[in-house]
């Protein structure tokens, strides 16, 4: 079956594009905690009965596949649980950046089983909650300097997560959808 062709942003960014708020907002971090916990649900709930063939199709021209929206998001996601440890444990440390689409070309996450990414997500998703939901004003405060894109804090970076996960499961069921499956 052909794919239905939508605009390319569209296509990118089936949920809109991030923008990290300049000031706290107690409502907008406990929205954030509650996306980010939702978020292994969701995904096993949106690749469930996909066929292999159906994890390797790309979620739109150029992109990656199912399958490797699922390994990414936990590369992703554990490289930000290691962030937010360093910032409330370092003063403003510089994280270091990875290749995230080098990363998606790797063997195990271009042809793994997305269960051991769904697995993974799970056990980290519950403890990042944990350590999240234990921050106290001046912890969400803290930040980190990302060597490409600046100081973060770490209200923005729940903010940021919550907004990942979504943009990426966006990307499989909005490809399901344009696909029937």
């Amino acid at each position: 079956m052909e794919t239905p062709t939508l605009p390319l942003e569209l296509l990118r960014y089936p949920v809109g594009r991030y923008e990290a708020p300049p000031l706290y907002g107690s409502a907008f971090v406990k929205k954030s905690l509650m996306a980010i916990e939702a978020l292994p649900a969701k995904l096993r709930a949106a690749i469930h009965n996909l066929s292999d063939e159906q994890l390797d199709t790309p979620y739109r021209p150029g992109g990656w596949s199912l399958r490797q929206v699922v390994h990414h998001l936990a590369d992703s996601h554990l490289n930000a649980y290691t962030r937010v440890r360093l910032a409330l444990t370092e003063n403003t440390p510089v994280i270091k950046p990875y290749e995230e689409s080098s990363w998606a070309y790797l063997r195990d996450a271009h042809w793994a089983d997305p269960a051991l990414s769904l697995q993974m997500l799970e056990a980290l998703h519950q403890r990042w909650v944990i350590l999240l939901r234990s921050l106290c004003m001046e912890e969400w405060h803290r930040s980190y300097i990302h060597p490409q894109s600046g100081e973060t804090y770490l209200f923005q970076v729940a903010g940021m997560y919550a907004w990942h996960g979504e943009h990426h499961v966006g990307h499989i069921t909005s490809l399901k959808d344009r696909m029937g499956w």
